[in-house]
């Protein structure tokens, strides 16, 4: 059960890198819509990920990953050409991995060690 847990959440990072990339991402009809897709998305893949790694030094360590990836995945829609580079869905990137992080602490454990 655990394994399929982790690669579930594996499943959600690589969506999220092929969403960031993608010329063709989702529409969101909403005004900024996309700075609530991003907190969200960066928010339940390190909540999972928190709920799978109870250890402090993982958990910041994949605080620390979450939010790497998400700056990188922007300077990257900047290279190629056809996304936007956008220091908000930074910024929303952070913010949903820091509250994932923190409702995590909060939450009853329901992924297996």
């Amino acid at each position: 059960m655990r394994r399929a847990c982790v690669a579930l959440g594996w499943l959600l990072a690589g969506t999220i890198v092929w969403l960031s990339v993608t010329p063709t991402p989702p529409k969101t009809y909403i005004e900024q819509g996309d700075k609530i897709e991003h907190f969200l998305a960066y928010g339940s893949l390190m909540f999972w990920f928190a709920q799978l790694y109870q250890q402090r030094s993982a958990r910041l360590a994949y605080v620390a990953g979450w939010i790497a990836m998400g700056v990188a995945l922007e300077f990257v829609q900047r290279w190629l050409g056809y996304r936007t580079f956008d220091t908000a869905d930074m910024a929303a990137n952070t913010i949903g991995v820091l509250i994932g992080w923190g409702l995590s602490s909060l939450s009853p454990r329901f992924l297996p060690r």
